[in-house]
């Protein structure tokens, strides 16, 4: 009897999937992700429109960022050429986790849905737009909610449907910017927020510019005027994470009736009694 020969594995094209790993030298057996990565979403970053916006939402969590401490910081998804975001953090540690092994500025390489993360480890997370480029935000949202730790605090950027930014991405057959799956308004994002048992303290809108010609300045993007009455084109939701202790409820014992001389001692009635 003949064995057949084997059949070599088929080939996946590297231009479709990019072969990423979360490698560990101590114990390489950690995992092997295959993510699709759009690289029209990295390119408009780096345009002059791309970067334009970068640079003001950096602006804009630096002030955001002010009452926002802890241990651990967490970027969940890459936005930007590097690590913009979170120049301004005042946590003692920062980590960029995408599922793009090969972006500058990238710690960890997972799926957002499943993080190797610990549970309640985490001290504040930003998601700036990483809802509207997955597949399924509120498990991405789900799981950020796992790992961060209670009474931490959580900022998500998104565009609004419901502005210039928002009319070009619906008219757009790809999206815009470049590989945008949905438009998530605030309310929306709130609703689950509340719904995860979180406080939302601090909803902003910003964007004031229209999403063609030259790019404005940071102070005129995050600050309407007269001259220029866009609708603001993008928001920025805050929220703590909120632990509410139950306390304990005490059982109370029932009081044995006392007995005087082998008699039960009668009870006394309240208010008064009639002759």
């Amino acid at each position: 009897m003949q064995s057949k020969p084997l059949r070599a594995p088929r080939r996946v094209s590297r231009s479709t999937f990019e072969r990423s790993a979360v490698f560990n030298p101590q114990d390489p057996k950690i995992a092997i992700v295959f993510n699709l990565v759009n690289t029209e979403t990295a390119t408009w970053l780096t345009s002059l429109r791309g970067a334009a916006l970068v640079a003001a939402e950096s602006a804009l969590l630096r002030e955001a960022l002010e009452d926002v401490f802890g241990w651990e910081m967490l970027q969940v998804g890459r936005w930007g050429g590097g690590r913009e975001l979170l120049a301004a953090s005042r946590s003692r540690r920062q980590t960029v986790v995408s599922n793009d092994a090969g972006a500058v500025g990238v710690d960890l390489c997972a799926r957002l849905t499943q993080l190797p993360i610990l549970s309640d480890s985490v001290d504040a997370v930003l998601l700036a737009h990483t809802l509207e480029f997955e597949s399924d935000p509120y498990a991405v949202l789900r799981e950020v909610d796992r790992v961060l730790t209670g009474e931490g605090q959580l900022l998500v950027l998104g565009f609004r449907p419901l502005s210039l930014w928002g009319l070009r991405a619906a008219s757009s057959g790809g999206g815009y910017p470049p590989g945008l799956r949905r438009l998530l308004p605030a309310h929306r994002v709130r609703d689950w927020l509340i719904l995860l048992g979180y406080e939302v303290t601090l909803e902003r809108v910003y964007l004031y510019e229209a999403p063609w010609g030259e790019p404005a300045g940071v102070g005129r993007t995050l600050q309407r005027g007269w001259t220029y009455p866009w609708p603001g084109g993008a928001y920025l939701l805050k929220a703590r994470k909120r632990v509410y202790a139950i306390p304990p409820v005490r059982l109370r014992l029932r009081e044995r009736a006392q007995t005087i001389g082998g008699l039960v001692k009668p009870a006394t009635r309240s208010g008064s009694t009639k002759s």
